[in-house]
């Protein structure tokens, strides 16, 4: 398949401990790179898209290393622009029954946070380009990335792309009165959302009306009750959340609900996954890059909606921020069992 996909963001160094073990513990750090963004491009690459990533990276080795994760699995670097100091770095500790995993971002002033939106040519970038995606972490990375954000989306939709987005929300970045700010406007350029409750609250001010964790029918209420809100008040043409129950940090359920004009004029909910967590770091990427993948292939949306859950499903069984599945591998589970027998 040829569709030429681009994605915009931030790819960072993952620096976590060994197996379960806390930070105060760790003796070395297991290196991974990954990032909103660079995570869907890496996985639509092994969807078999012509897979495509606009950043920027130092030009020293680390910045290099990077560049080198993304080429392992066929991800174009023709839109990274090199210069900057550093690449942006997260520790990850995993988390394990009761408690919690944890992040520590050391990202400030990396080379993203400097790429002007003069420093590419955007005609060229979205030429015969089919979509375009970005999450909310880039536009909180500061003026300059969400000027260079803004000049992209603006080109895509010249071009005649789709725009998705995945509306995360990074307290640790920016403020929700700064998010809103920001976001809101962004949003006229968006066909497809994605995202959550927790993330359409804090970064769009939208709250779905009646939801309580404690009841899976009002639970669920709440959130066919958002993906209406959203798609009435953004003119979204797809509106795809995922639901997380957390019964612990290696217990989830995961499901997805979706509305379109097409096959889900009233919310569809998805076939529900009862997880064992392994890592779920890129969860919400490889969702995304799951149901970009199946809207361009696929003419039935429900069926869209299952394969991104199903594959998002699949991703919180590998460790680190790729997801590393194949399509077979996507249907397999998503239109049969998710036993986990071993395969002969």
């Amino acid at each position: 398949m040829s569709e030429k996909v681009v994605t915009m963001g931030e790819i960072m160094l993952r620096l976590s401990t060994p197996g379960y073990s806390r930070f105060v513990q760790a003796q070395r750090f297991d290196v991974n790179y990954g990032g909103g963004e660079a995570n869907v491009a890496v996985a639509l690459s092994n969807y078999g898209l012509n897979s495509y990533f606009i950043s920027k990276l130092p030009k020293h080795e680390i910045g290099q290393a990077a560049v080198n994760s993304l080429r392992k699995f066929g991800v174009k670097e023709d839109y990274i622009v090199r210069g900057g100091d550093r690449v942006g770095i997260y520790f990850l500790e995993t988390g394990a029954s009761q408690r919690a995993s944890k992040v520590i971002y050391d990202r400030a002033n990396s080379a993203i946070t400097t790429l002007g939106k003069d420093e590419l040519n955007w005609e060229e970038v979205f030429k015969d380009v089919k979509w375009f995606h970005w999450t909310g972490i880039t536009p909180a990375l500061g003026k300059t990335a969400q000027d260079s954000l803004r000049t992209a989306c603006e080109a895509a939709k010249k071009s005649g792309a789709i725009i998705s987005v995945d509306i995360n929300y990074r307290s640790k970045l920016w403020s929700m009165e700064e998010a809103q700010a920001v976001m809101n406007p962004l949003m006229e350029y968006v066909d497809v959302c994605i995202g959550n409750e927790e993330d359409a609250e804090k970064s769009l001010g939208l709250k779905a009306g009646s939801s309580n964790v404690e009841s899976a029918e009002i639970y669920q209420k709440g959130y066919f009750e958002l993906t209406r809100k959203l798609k009435e008040k953004y003119n979204f043409k797809v509106v795809a959340i995922t639901l997380r129950e957390s019964y612990s940090a290696s217990r989830n359920g995961w499901s997805g609900i979706l509305l379109d004009d097409i096959d889900c004029t009233e919310p569809y909910r998805s076939k529900r996954y009862d997880i064992q967590i392994i890592d779920r770091v890129g969860g919400g990427d490889s969702f995304a890059s799951g149901l970009i993948y199946a809207l361009l292939t696929k003419t039935n949306t429900k069926e869209a909606l299952e394969f991104a859950v199903a594959a998002s499903c699949l991703k919180q069984t590998i460790p680190g921020d790729f997801n590393l599945v194949s399509v077979d591998e996507v249907e397999k589970l998503s239109k049969g069992s998710g036993s986990g027998r071993v395969e002969r």
